[in-house]
């Protein structure tokens, strides 16, 4: 999953089983994997993973995402946004470079372009306004 350390620290991985379901708030340096359920906000500043049975109900703040699984909600990618064939995501996207494979299920808006890097520069802060004013 990790290749190096552009994406968060390589050595740490935090990962949300099946089985398992957490609502609130994840906050992490380092890279995630989800194959559980999450309702609620995560934040990562390196590649989050949503395996295929993965769910994540919220909103993502992340460098790089691979959606194997579903999101319902926003999801904010410095980087690169990879839907996979198997992936459902319902909602917005605000990222850099946007993939998607034959088969993905992409319902709602997305943003995209070189601007999107400096929109992100405070991961903790509502981008809504800045992309208004960057339009």
């Amino acid at each position: 999953m990790a290749k190096g350390s552009e994406n968060g620290n390589p050595e740490k991985l935090n990962r949300i089983v099946e089985g398992t379901v957490i609502e609130g708030e994840i906050k992490s340096e380092s890279n995630i994997r989800i194959d559980g359920i999450v309702k609620g906000v995560t934040t990562t500043q390196g590649r989050l993973v949503i395996g295929p049975n993965g769910v994540i109900e919220g909103e993502v703040v992340c460098r790089n995402a691979d959606i194997e699984g579903t999101l319902n909600g926003k999801i904010t990618a410095s980087e690169l946004l990879s839907l996979k064939s198997t992936s459902k995501l319902t909602g917005d996207i605000v990222s850099r470079r946007l993939a998607i494979e034959p088969g993905a299920v992409f319902t709602g808006t997305c943003t995209m372009g070189a601007k999107v890097k400096d929109l992100l520069q405070d991961p903790s802060s509502n981008t809504e306004p800045k992309l208004a004013r960057a339009k």
